[in-house]
């Protein structure tokens, strides 16, 4: 089969015609000439040749007249002179089979050959195939069949797709022509495959090579422990001195994460990894973002997110790989400004200068204003760091839109794995995490002796005080008088000079030792026994540090879940969740003898609790793997290898491993994050794909009455009263969250490491 695409290499159809003419010309009379050895037949090559060049002179010119001042297809696109492009595909492929005839002559009238004269009709070309184009088949404008099988459209899910949307808009942007799309059905196919990828090659090419990679050009990744090179990539880009406290924080822990690395190394192998190039924009330390984390980063402002910024980069830094660091717009925009197709929607990603991107929702909306039209290039790339974590049914925008949940946070169309959070809030998401930091080290604890003390964790006035200021108020002042009665109780509440004549709300016989510095706030929970939460802030990195310290976290019990239908603090956040306690992951992957987690308006409760723990007398330091410096490199060094989601070919869930799965029918009414759980299982949501079929429900032993195709975040699972099976329609609704009254989901789950529950058994 001839392809356009392969003849549009010629860059001058005219000269090359002449050239060829010429080339054969000279060929003709070289054979001419190795003809002459053989006397017998000189009369009969010469008649030969001259019938030859002849008939070779005419067939050009008249090719010329017939196609003279015509434009057309297949896949010519404008201005591509494709009639002198066919014209010269015939006539090569004409010379082609003349020479060939004419080299078996030649060899038989050297050889003397008594076989009988070869049929010079008889076309010697054998390899192709009944549904490959010929010269004729252009000449009569026929075209290939380009079509879809339906192994295509399974492997290739998204084809369809695509290819219908090409059909209507393939017109709205003059990149579509230069790539040769014509507004023909093969050069949609021939487009969405060699340039986008999101089609096979073979339903227009008989064959496919697999290209083979320079492995000399491969880039490995070392470990990195110079940290004035990473200064020199953290400068910040004006007089705001954004990464001022990164750049503290990373000094201060390097030591640390050196050590880490090295420890890590010793139990895995980290060689042969691809070094990636990595581009990092901080979004929330521009100025367009308003936040103001920039100017408020020494003065009391929240500094939570700057942990985490803070050691993504010395993981990405430390594990070898590449990176730039960006957070202002224009920095964003100088390096896309390089690309010159950046925001084509072409979606060609072979000039794109970075392998992952790191940024916020805040980046990611500074990343879509400027790339436009082409962020589809993009989107595979990008992680997100989402502190709370954004759920399936909050991603899809056209989803969230017709339930009426879309929020300024949601609707970005990602894959849910492509969000990365603080704690691991839930399986849809990707756990990040952050490293809970040490401050005194073992010479500096040996002189501290540990107090009958209970440290309150709430360093503002308003977190003693409860919303309605009635009875659950008065709740916390019983619960605090409570442990008054076994321990001293303290506290680090910041006071506000101006505001000194203001009620406060922390009860009098606290004892407040002011905002302390990080090194003198873990003194203080060295010497405590009880760390007391108060029921907010949620989640925060404060009980991991007390926990760390030695002291016993008191996490308070919510007898209603807090969420979004009715605490004011999860509004507008892309999340259903339900938080069962102040620190649900303190709750679920440490509690006891660590975290007591507990009714604090139940005073008998309380004082059982306070007993209990002064009577075990264990006050051991403690830290989950996954919040050291080693547990983050462990981690994010294995989603930077298996996390691939630039492949548009259908595939199997490599990883996880499918040794580490198992499925699991969960309950009437249950969500495959509990089903899961229940069986010490976490939910994969990377392995639906598998399980999403009629056939997989029937290895489970259900026998499906009626099959659907339905786009919720439910599915796959069945009806047990009407044993109506629901298959998922759109891949981004997957989710492990979701859950339905009289639905019983089915569930790929999978084993975990405990201190390390983003990764299984067999991960690492």
């Amino acid at each position: 089969m001839v392809s356009p695409w392969r003849l549009r290499i010629f860059p001058n159809s005219r000269q090359l015609l002449v050239v060829a003419c010429i080339l054969f010309f000279f060929w003709c009379m070289t054979l001419y000439r190795v003809s002459n050895i053989s006397p017998t037949r000189q009369k009969e090559s010469e008649v030969l040749k001259n019938e030859i060049i002849g008939l070779s002179e005419k067939y050009v010119r008249a090719l010329s007249r017939e196609n003279n001042d015509i434009v057309d297809g297949p896949y010519a696109g404008r201005f591509t002179a494709y009639d002198l492009k066919k014209t010269m595909a015939v006539l090569l492929e004409s010379m082609l089979e003349r020479l060939s005839r004419l080299e078996v002559q030649v060899h038989q009238v050297i050889n003397m050959s008594n076989s009988s004269i070869v049929n010079l009709t008889r076309p010697l070309l054998t390899d192709q195939t009944d549904d490959s184009l010929h010269a004729e088949d252009l000449i009569l404008g026929r075209t290939e069949a380009c079509t879809l099988t339906e192994q295509d459209k399974q492997v290739y899910s998204k084809c369809e797709g695509k290819l219908e949307w090409m059909r209507q808009m393939w017109q709205s942007d003059a990149c579509y022509a230069s790539y040769g799309v014509d507004g023909s059905e093969c050069s949609f196919l021939m487009y969405l495959s060699e340039v986008e990828g999101w089609c096979p090659k073979r339903t227009w090419k008989k064959s496919i090579k697999v290209p083979v990679e320079d492995v000399s050009k491969i880039q490995y990744a070392d470990i990195n422990d110079n940290i004035e090179d990473l200064m020199k990539i953290l400068v910040d880009p004006n007089e705001r001195q954004g990464y001022a406290w990164i750049r503290m924080r990373v000094r201060k822990m390097w030591p640390k994460w050196v050590t880490a690395v090295n420890r890590l190394k010793t139990k895995q192998d980290l060689n042969k990894r691809r070094r990636k190039k990595i581009l990092v924009h901080l979004g929330l330390l521009s100025k367009q973002s308003g936040w103001g984390f920039a100017e408020n980063q020494f003065k009391g402002g929240p500094l939570g997110e700057l942990v985490q910024w803070s050691d993504l980069i010395c993981t990405l830094y430390v594990l070898g790989h590449q990176l730039t660091i960006t957070s202002e717009t224009y920095q964003l925009e100088k390096i896309l400004s390089q690309l010159p197709a950046a925001n084509s929607p072409c979606q060609s990603r072979k000039d794109l200068p970075v392998h992952i991107i790191y940024t916020d929702i805040v980046g990611l909306r500074q990343f879509k204003r400027y790339v436009k039209g082409g962020y589809g290039k993009f989107s595979c790339l990008l992680r997100i760091v989402d502190s709370f974590g954004t759920e399936p049914a909050y991603n899809l925008r056209s989803y969230a839109k017709a339930h009426k949940i879309l929020t300024s946070w949601g609707g970005q169309d990602l894959l849910p794995q492509q969000l990365f959070t603080m704690f691991p809030h839930s399986p849809d998401n990707s756990f990040m995490g952050f490293v809970v930091e040490q401050h005194l080290n073992d010479s500096d604890v040996k002189g501290i002796k540990r107090e009958n003390w209970a440290l309150i964790y709430g360093k503002n006035d308003y977190m003693y005080e409860n919303e309605t200021r009635v009875n659950v108020f008065r709740g916390k002042i019983d619960y605090l008088e409570t442990i008054k009665r076994s321990l001293e109780v303290h506290g680090t509440v910041y006071v506000d000079e101006k505001a000194k004549n203001r009620q406060s709300f922390v009860p009098s016989f606290v004892i407040n030792h002011g905002l302390q510095k990080p090194e003198d706030f873990h003194v203080l929970l060295r010497k405590s026994k009880v760390f007391v939460g108060l029921g907010f802030p949620y989640e925060g990195p404060a009980p991991l540090e007390a926990i760390a310290n030695g002291a016993i976290f008191i996490n308070p019990k919510f007898s209603v879940p807090h969420s979004s239908k009715n605490t004011p603090f999860f509004k507008g956040k892309p999340t259903a969740r339900e938080l069962t306690s102040q620190h649900p992951y303190a709750e679920l992957f440490i509690g006891e003898p660590f975290v007591y987690t507990v009714n604090i308006n139940d005073q008998k409760e309380v004082m059982h609790t306070m007993d209990k723990i002064l009577f075990n007398k264990e006050f051991k330091p403690h830290m989950p793997y996954e919040f050291t410096e080693e547990g983050m490199l462990q981690r994010m060094n294995s989603y930077i290898e298996h996390q691939k989601w630039c492949q548009f070919q259908k595939q199997e869930a490599k990883w996880p491993p499918e040794s580490a799965l198992s499925y699991v029918m969960g309950s009437e009414g249950q969500s495959c994050k509990d089903a899961c759980w229940d069986k010490g299982l976490i939910c994969e949501p990377s392995h639906f794909p598998q399980i999403n079929s009629a056939r997989s429900l029937k290895q489970a032993e259900v026998e499906c009455s009626q099959e659907d195709y339905v786009a919720d975040i439910f599915y796959p699972g069945y009806d047990p009263n009407t044993m109506e099976c629901s298959i998922q329609r759109e891949e981004l609704l997957f989710s492990c969250v979701g859950k339905k009254n009289n639905f019983r989901r089915y569930c790929p789950c999978r084993n975990y490491i405990k201190g390390q529950t983003a990764l299984c058994k067999q991960c690492v």
